[in-house]
């Protein structure tokens, strides 16, 4: 059934062998992040078989629960909230934090299941999304110094997270930041911190630059391995393969029209009020996929010829006029996906999936 993803297993394989090589080569232990394609099954038993990979993660705890009978550590990325610590304490085995409540919450309920249960304390460096500012000492000192007298509770580490939400670039100096706070907590409290994740695939290309501090030992890679993009310039990673996964949707209809909607231009179904150029006639293909199954701005067309003029909530509009290919109804359109169109078209239930082994 159309839509679909098509997923090529062995590119996939691919694009885990080149990244997982690197993130070694940094001596760094590697997280795979499963929320893109929403914790697919037959990838994460892909994930699971391979040898350099050291963690599970994902945001959701739905997500961890689909292969946690799977080997390797299961992380929770997001901070759990106080409604699902039952599940993140009996499911996950790590998982990221920046609430001393939810934290005690962990904790109590990590005695009520006999598990103790791993957290990463999360640091903001600067891009304002989750974790203790890096400039409240104070508040870092005792959040670390009322978590260690938890019984059920073992700080495992310090964690960052950059790019996602302000944009802020990875680099040796803010990453140095981290390690200079993981430092000073293992001398003030005699402790030792297994693990410090230095960010997302934005940090990838630190790697190879040789400016990934030495302390920093975790990468957790999304887009990085699944669609083979380091996230801080938006670069191809060497070695792996943009179309891992791609989209495919059904043409239902194929007519020439004019390029000017008739009448007055009020706002479309999702409230915007669009722009139109006049193009004169043109041939038009309808998909039956919308942007309840996909972002169509995060889509792009393999054939290069095909333009998309724009959709509704399930119907995908194209111009297909100058394509050497002539389609006809019934005909599939493949594109290539970004991470947002990945994310959004592995969530839809509307989107069915098909396996290239």
């Amino acid at each position: 059934m159309y839509p679909r993803l098509t997923i090529d297993l062995k590119k996939i394989k691919q694009n885990l062998d080149t990244v997982s090589k690197t993130t070694k080569k940094g001596s760094c232990s590697l997280m795979i992040v499963t929320k893109s394609f929403c914790a697919d099954r037959k990838i994460a038993e892909l994930i699971a078989k391979h040898q350099d990979v050291d963690y599970f993660a994902d945001s959701r705890v739905q997500n961890i629960k689909e292969y946690h009978d799977l080997p390797k550590e299961k992380v929770l990325l997001r901070l759990p909230q106080a409604c699902e610590v039952e599940d993140v304490v009996r499911y996950v085995d790590i998982s990221f934090n920046s609430e001393l409540e939810t934290i005690r919450l962990l904790n109590e309920e990590g005695k009520r299941q006999g598990r103790v249960h791993k957290i990463v304390l999360m640091i903001d460096l600067g891009d304002l999304r989750e974790g203790i500012f890096f400039k409240e000492e104070d508040t870092i000192i005792n959040t670390v110094d009322q978590i260690l007298k938890l019984s059920n509770i073992k700080l495992y580490g310090l964690g960052v997270n950059l790019t996602c939400y302000g944009a802020v670039i990875p680099k040796y100096d803010n990453l140095s930041t981290l390690v200079d706070w993981a430092k000073r907590l293992e001398q003030k409290f005699n402790i030792e911190l297994p693990m410090i994740s230095g960010g997302n695939s934005s940090s990838y290309y630190l790697i190879d630059k040789k400016e990934l501090p030495e302390r920093i030992n975790n990468l957790r890679l999304g887009e990085g391995f699944i669609l083979g993009n380091e996230t801080a310039y938006g670069e191809r990673i060497q070695g792996t393969v943009p179309d891992a996964i791609i989209l495919e949707a059904q043409i239902i209809e194929l007519k020439t029209k004019q390029s000017l909607p008739i009448g007055e231009i009020g706002m479309d179904a999702f409230g915007q009020k669009p722009v139109y150029e006049d193009r004169g006639n043109r041939k038009r293909a309808i998909l039956a996929v919308g942007k309840q199954d996909a972002d169509v701005e995060s889509m792009t067309p393999i054939d290069p010829k095909i333009d998309i003029l724009g959709a509704s909530s399930d119907h995908l509009i194209m111009d297909v006029t100058d394509s050497d290919h002539d389609y006809t109804v019934g005909d599939i359109i493949q594109f290539t996906l970004g991470y947002g169109g990945l994310l959004k078209a592995a969530t839809s239930s509307y989107v069915d999936r098909y396996y290239k082994e």
